[in-house]
């Protein structure tokens, strides 16, 4: 066998035992981390936790529901004020500054805002609403959750636009559409499977964030829907739980972070599943 061949047949299998290495460690470590809230969340997980409100201190009866629904509302909210910002970014990246100085420049911001961490977008929510407003606010928690949400649309939106042939728009011109209905016609319906995809892996993304909602929303231990007032929500109250003296506290805790996992788990498989379709179709 000619010796440069085995040389770089060597070479091979040992990149492909390091990459299978890579991936085993990373996958195990994932195991362990399922493993330990499944574990410790099954136990106290129940119908009480989705239908009683957080205990007081020192109580060993209650449940989750008030910092569930406060978590869903605030991140719909950021969701529903972050996604459609940053789908409309997104197009005109793609779109329409394709060749524009301008475009440039939000693409540089938005790396930014990719990269940036959540307590640093907690702290200028916190400085240009919460303090101006002279509390802390639901609405606050989400327009945090808004600002981690559009640069994931962002950059999602503008690969996937990129990657709808051209010669599908071109035919749509030439039937005498306007720019805005080949967009919304031809490109959004192409790349709909992966626009719905970055969507979901936004939301995953601000899901289980504490961080920025520590800073602009707080919590509080009562079920409560006004917009303008603190609002108890999974992350923070799992941070409380988890540093309290009471067991039953801690128990709970282990519970919120289960359920945030498994919500994430979801909804990255979701996107996954979208991300396959699309690739196949």
């Amino acid at each position: 066998m000619n010796p440069i061949y085995s040389k770089r047949r060597r070479r091979d299998r040992i990149v492909r035992v390091l990459c299978v290495g890579a991936a085993l460690f990373g996958v195990t470590w994932l195991a362990l981390i399922l493993f330990t809230l499944l574990s410790n969340g099954l136990s106290g997980l129940s119908l009480q936790v989705f239908t009683a409100d957080t205990p007081p201190p020192g109580s060993t009866e209650g449940g989750l529901k008030n910092a569930i629904v406060g978590s869903i509302i605030m991140t719909v909210i950021g969701v529903g004020i972050g996604a459609p910002l940053g789908l409309f970014a997104g197009t005109y990246l793609a779109e329409y500054g394709k060749h524009d100085k301008l475009t440039e420049v939000i693409r540089f911001i938005n790396g930014v805002l990719l990269s940036a961490p959540s307590i640093i977008i907690g702290l200028f929510i916190y400085g240009a609403v919460v303090v101006p407003m002279g509390r802390f606010s639901a609405l606050a928690g989400a327009l945090a959750l808004a600002v981690i949400v559009i640069p994931v649309v962002v950059r999602t939106t503008e690969d996937m636009l990129a990657l709808v042939p051209n010669p599908l728009r071109e035919a749509a011109s030439a039937l005498g559409l306007p720019r805005s209905l080949v967009i919304k016609k031809v490109a959004y319906r192409a790349a709909r499977a992966g626009l719905v995809t970055g969507v979901l892996l936004a939301t995953s993304r601000v899901a289980g964030e504490t961080a920025p909602l520590l800073f602009t929303a707080l919590s509080n231990q009562f079920f409560s829907l006004n917009l303008t007032q603190t609002m108890a929500n999974l992350p923070v109250t799992i941070n409380n739980f988890v540093q309290s003296p009471y067991v039953y506290w801690k128990e709970l805790a282990w519970t919120g972070a289960l359920l945030i996992t498994l919500t994430v788990l979801a909804l990255n498989i979701g996107a996954r599943m979208l991300s396959a379709e699309r690739t196949k179709s």
